[in-house]
């Protein structure tokens, strides 16, 4: 890979018909976001939906922008965590909204982390049936992963993401600058889902991370780079399976096991956070893949030794305080959106590179794995 003759902005283009967008990736895009906007929108109204994190640090910027472009715009702030996707907060989003007399060619902007733009998706999705709805992904795990594609939705108690819709953002905004206010474990986690896009079908990605993960980190051109490669990634896959009916499921690498661990831990972000989660659960579809005789142990134990080299949980071992039995993190993958027809679906690995969808997998198999690695 190489950046000697990359500028420092850069856009990848999801060709999806009429329902095509642009993600552009770079430094200063808040500033500039009402003219990307109006550039690309009719509406003139907009509704931000964004946390008490965030707002401090980027909201007045945001809606100076949209004012000097003539952008009316009314704001909503909400408690930052995973707990903020309910249905309580849907209905809280949907009001603002309506409240704002938003009409379909209006937007609903996300200024936020995953949490938010699940949320606001899903609300732009179903208010007025669909409005224009704008992504400024605001940590390293959104602009890489949840920003694009299109699905939205919030958490109930039956698991993570269970209500929702597919939604294309119009435009998503990757502002690369806003990074540098991220903790060191917010950052590291979204750096699982940049690992991840490597170890599904990137060989040469996953190895260029190995080399490069530190100037990622300290940000410049390869920390663009990086989420571009990620991006295009991401767009490929969507692009040929927009409704995850077939290969869009290998993004799901490591979320199986992960998304489980989470509901374990009642999404207490204290305790773990989603690119937390994904980084033990990709170790475990490696390590499990192995045990199955899919792939080699070798493969399991570079994925572990470069995310613990970044810092990233790798052991169920690693998150705090106590779990519930086994049984019950079985349940949880069973309630998971890759589950068919009551059989277990995992993405599994023959090798660093080689994700496949794997149908059918024995529960007996995965249990007593599971309690394996709860005893290391």
């Amino acid at each position: 890979m190489n950046m000697s003759s990359r500028s420092p902005e850069r856009l990848v283009h999801v060709p999806l018909g009429e329902r095509a967008y642009d993600i552009l990736i770079g430094p200063g895009l808040i500033g500039r976001a009402g003219g990307e906007i109006t550039a690309r929108l009719k509406g003139r109204r907009a509704a931000i939906v964004t946390d008490e994190h965030v707002a401090p640090h980027y909201l007045e910027a945001l809606m100076d922008s949209l004012q000097t472009d003539g952008i009316e715009a009314v704001s909503l702030t909400l408690p930052a965590g995973e707990k903020t996707k309910s249905l309580e907060h849907l209905a809280t989003v949907t009001d603002m909204v309506l409240s704002a007399r938003i009409e379909r060619s209006d937007a609903v902007i996300a200024l936020g982390g995953g949490v938010i733009g699940d949320l606001a998706g899903f609300a732009a999705g179903i208010v007025r049936r669909g409005v224009r709805f704008v992504q400024i992904p605001t940590t390293l795990l959104s602009q890489v992963d949840s920003s694009v594609g299109g699905k939205t939705g919030i958490n109930t108690r039956h698991g993570k993401n269970l209500l929702g819709v597919f939604h294309q953002p119009d435009l998503v905004l990757a502002d690369t600058a806003v990074l540098d206010t991220l903790s060191k474990r917010e950052f590291r986690a979204g750096y699982a889902e940049l690992a991840k896009y490597g170890l599904i079908d990137k060989p040469d990605f996953f190895e260029w991370l190995e080399k490069n993960w530190t100037q990622v980190f300290a940000g410049g051109p390869e920390r663009i780079e990086a989420i571009a490669v990620s991006c295009q990634a991401k767009a490929d896959v969507v692009v040929e399976d927009e409704r995850e009916t077939g290969r869009r499921a290998l993004l799901n690498l490591g979320h199986t096991f992960g998304h489980a661990l989470e509901a374990a831990t009642n999404y207490d972000s204290a305790r773990l956070v989603h690119g937390e989660g994904v980084s033990i659960g990709m170790v475990l579809a490696y390590q499990f893949s192995a045990r199955m005789n899919l792939a080699s142990p070798d493969d399991a134990a570079r994925v572990e030794a470069h995310l613990k080299a970044v810092g990233l949980p790798t052991k169920i071992g690693d998150i705090p305080g106590e779990l519930p039995p086994t049984e019950r993190l079985l349940d949880a993958i069973g309630q998971d959106k890759k589950v068919r027809s009551g059989k277990l679906t995992f993405i599994l690995t023959r090798g660093v590179g080689e994700a496949f969808i794997a149908d059918d997998v024995p529960p007996s198999e995965v249990l007593a794995f599971l309690e394996d690695k709860r005893l290391k």
